[in-house]
Parts: structure tokens; C-alpha cells; sequence
């Protein structure tokens, strides 16, 4: 029987010839992953563990993301903790404000993932390296600690589901529709504990930002994973971002999948997901009159240079709708300087959004963009959760940053075609 990418990934990272489904294996870790709020989780764990060093100082990577630039003292602990952390174990990979972004965005930029890693993140979102031919996959602050001290990591050996992707997507059509349009097919549980593997010529015509969005929401289908073959584009933005040497792997052509999908995008539809689930899915002309009062777009799903070119193609020219807040946060600083030099951030401002430094707060109500009671939202982050971004009485739509862009301009959930675009 043959192997997945997946699998093949594991199994060299275990010393093995061959995994199967449901194995339960030790593999060995090229990067550990953990933020500002669940690192301290961790730290304190080791404590326990009585262990005061770590495997590899260059093999971890702390990222304050979540509450920063502190939003309170409490936010500001936990950083504190993370700080003397990397300092007093000499992490080459600490990342302050000045320098960080959203981990997921920031790893990729920084070379630190490359394709055949294996990396485990205390953030369930480190799912978005299997853009670049990764195993990557989120775990909890016990594994974190585990994973610092050991370099290595327990997994059971996932099954996969084949996504097979073929044609090109329409005109504003993005990575967020076809991730949310395949969350809305198969379910949040539809890939439970499972490899959701992206196979077939469409993937020549999606960019790197769009993987990145497609493997990010991996876990909003209940995935373990999402990877991608590596192909010359794959190979271009490693070469262009990481000194480290990759490993390419492929499936085998009697590899075994649970199910397969076929999905044609060019016949896709921008997507929209509905209160209070991703799956909860409609097609942009199937929405309806949805007023609402705030836009956020960024986040470690669509805070990258594509996203905001994108949101400034559609704001250029153009006023919010009054009264609307308009949010936008890019996911680095690189990305931020960039979208500067590009002239992105003057067109935002003029057309009256604000423009904040990276940080992950808005997407979980975490930090900036509270909403209140009755209040709606349309966002390019990857949860709609009861609460999610504030009150349990607040709603959250997700979109790409074309519908969102389009929407702070009309004040309600609108297509950029509404625009004259």
C-alpha cells in the first residue's frame, strides 16, 4: 500500500519505511511553535517537567501576537514571561513588536518552514505551512512543553481525503472562497483528524497567498492538516525567503484516500459564511440585504500583500459607508512597510479605515474591534463563533477581502461588482 504526502512526511521524521492510518508514532521536530497566549501555558509546564533546557535554541520560535502591543497587564505579563523565556534559553526565532507579525504569516516570510518539515504550534492555525509541502499541525501548550524539551512530538498517523483541483477562478474569486466553499461542502467535521491533501492542475493558478488562506482553514473542516504539492512556485518563494535546504515528497500513485473531491474553480462563486459556523456557507448572490456595522480585514488567514492589494484595488477612489469602522491590519511588519511603499496604506486611510501594527487581537475579540450587542461584522479571519469577536450577541461573517472591502463601501455584504468592479 502506498503513502500520502502526509505520511511520507511522518514516516521519514519517525525512522520509518512505511505508516498506516491510525499508527501512533514519535517524530522528530524541525520547528515548535508557540505565542504569546499559550507559551506561558507551556513554560509553566516545563517547570513542572523539572526541565530548564531546551532541545535546540534554533528550533523554536516565540511569537507574541495574540494581545500586542499589550492590551492590559495581564497581556503584558505573559509576554514579560515569554521574553526572559527566549532570553534565558537564548531563542534565536523571539520575535518583539518592531520585528514580529502574525506567527503564521511571520514563519513562512522568515524562512523558518520549508517544505518536508514537520513543525507543531500551540496555536491550532500552524496547519498553514502545508502551503509550502510541510506537516504542519496545532497542539496543545503539554506538547509545546514536551516538544521544547525533547525535539520531538507523539502523532497518530492521519488519513487522508483528496481534494482534486482543476481550472482557473473567476475574477475575485480567492483562496478564502475555495477554502470556504469546501468547508461549506464538507462540514467543520468533514476532515476530522484527517489530511486534507490538494492534488490537480487548478493549484498552477493559485498563488502562494492562496494556499497559505486554503491550508490555514484546513482545521475549520476538523483537518489535522493541509498540504500542498511543492511545485515551481513553491520552490520560488522558499528560495526567495529560507536558506534551509527542503525535502520534497510525493504521494504515491496507489495511496489511499478516504474519499476524493473534485472541485472545478472555475465555477465558484465568491463565498460567504454565515453565523456562527464556516460551513454555514452561501454563495455572494444568494446573501441577501445584510446591513453591517464593522470590516476587518488581516489576520493570519488575509493579512497578506494580496489581500491588501486586493481591498485597495476595491477601496481606491471610494469612501466607507458612514459610520461604518473599517479595520485593517497587515499580518507583518514586511507586509506593512511594503503596503506603505505601495501607497495601500494612504489609500485606506483616505478612504477612512485605520490601518493598525500586526496583531492577532481583532480576529478573536481579543484586541481592538470589540463588538457589542446586535452588532454584525464581515471579516477575512477564519471564525465565526458564537462570541468570537466579542459579545455572544455580535455576529461574525466571514469573506475574502474583495467582498469585505466592497461591503465597508455599501454597508452591507456586497460584491465588488455592486462597485462597478
Amino acid at each position: 500500500m502506498g503513502m500520502t504526502m502526509t505520511q511520507k512526511i511522518l514516516a521519514a521524521h519517525a525512522g520509518l519505511d512505511i505508516v498506516v492510518p491510525g499508527q501512533l508514532i514519535e517524530a522528530d521536530l524541525d520547528l515548535v511553535l508557540g505565542n504569546d497566549v499559550t507559551s506561558p501555558v507551556a513554560i509553566h509546564e516545563m517547570e513542572k517537567m523539572n526541565k530548564k533546557g531546551i532541545f535546540d535554541k534554533d528550533k523554536i520560535a516565540l511569537v507574541p501576537d495574540h494581545f500586542t502591543p499589550n492590551k492590559d497587564i495581564k497581556s503584558a505579563e505573559h509576554c514579560k514571561c515569554l521574553r526572559e523565556f527566549a532570553m534565558d534559553n537564548h531563542i534565536t526565532n523571539y520575535f518583539e513588536i518592531g520585528e514580529m507579525g502574525i506567527e503564521h504569516a511571520l514563519l513562512p516570510e522568515k524562512g523558518l518552514v520549508v517544505a518536508g518539515d514537520v513543525v507543531i504550534g500551540a496555536d491550532s492555525h500552524t496547519c498553514t505551512y502545508g502551503a509550502l509541502g510541510a506537516f504542519s499541525t496545532g497542539v496543545g501548550s503539554t506538547d509545546m512543553a514536551a516538544g521544547m524539551v525533547t525535539g520531538k512530538a507523539w502523532f497518530k498517523v492521519p488519513a487522508a481525503l483528496k481534494f482534486v483541483l482543476t481550472g482557473m477562478p473567476k475574477k475575485w474569486v480567492s483562496g478564502k472562497d475555495i477554502i470556504l466553499h469546501i468547508i461549506g461542502m464538507i462540514g467543520v467535521d468533514g476532515a476530522l483528524y484527517k489530511s486534507m491533501e490538494f492534488v490537480g492542475d487548478g493549484i498552477a493558478n493559485l498563488t502562494m497567498d492562496d494556499r497559505f488562506t486554503i491550508a490555514n482553514m484546513a482545521i475549520e473542516a476538523g483537518a489535522k492538516n493541509g498540504i500542498f504539492p511543492v511545485d515551481e512556485k513553491a520552490i520560488a518563494y522558499m528560495k526567495e525567503h529560507s536558506k534551509k535546504e527542503y525535502k520534497i515528497y510525493e504521494a504515491d500513485e496507489d495511496a489511499e484516500y478516504e474519499k476524493t473531491y473534485v472541485i472545478d474553480l472555475s465555477t465558484l462563486k465568491s463565498t460567504v459564511a454565515f453565523p456562527h459556523l464556516p460551513e454555514n456557507t452561501k454563495t455572494i448572490d444568494e446573501v441577501g440585504n445584510i446591513k453591517i456595522d464593522q470590516v476587518v480585514i488581516g489576520s493570519c488567514t488575509n493579512g497578506r500583500m494580496e489581500d491588501l492589494r486586493v481591498a485597495a484595488k476595491v477601496l481606491e477612489g471610494r469612501k466607507v459607508a458612514k459610520g461604518m469602522r473599517v479595520i485593517i491590519f497587515p499580518a507583518t511588519q514586511a507586509i506593512y512597510l511594503q503596503a506603505m511603499e505601495e501607497g495601500l496604506l494612504a489609500t485606506f486611510i483616505k478612504a477612512g479605515a485605520v490601518v493598525s501594527t500586526p496583531t492577532c487581537g481583532p480576529c478573536l475579540g481579543g484586541h481592538m474591534g470589540i463588538l457589542a450587542a446586535g452588532e454584525r461584522a464581515i471579516a477575512t479571519t477564519n471564525r465565526n463563533f458564537v462570541g468570537r469577536m466579542g459579545h455572544v450577541e455580535s455576529e461574525v461573517y466571514l469573506a475574502s477581502p474583495a467582498i469585505a472591502a466592497a461591503s465597508a463601501v455599501t454597508g452591507k455584504i456586497s460584491a465588488p461588482s455592486e462597485l462597478g468592479l
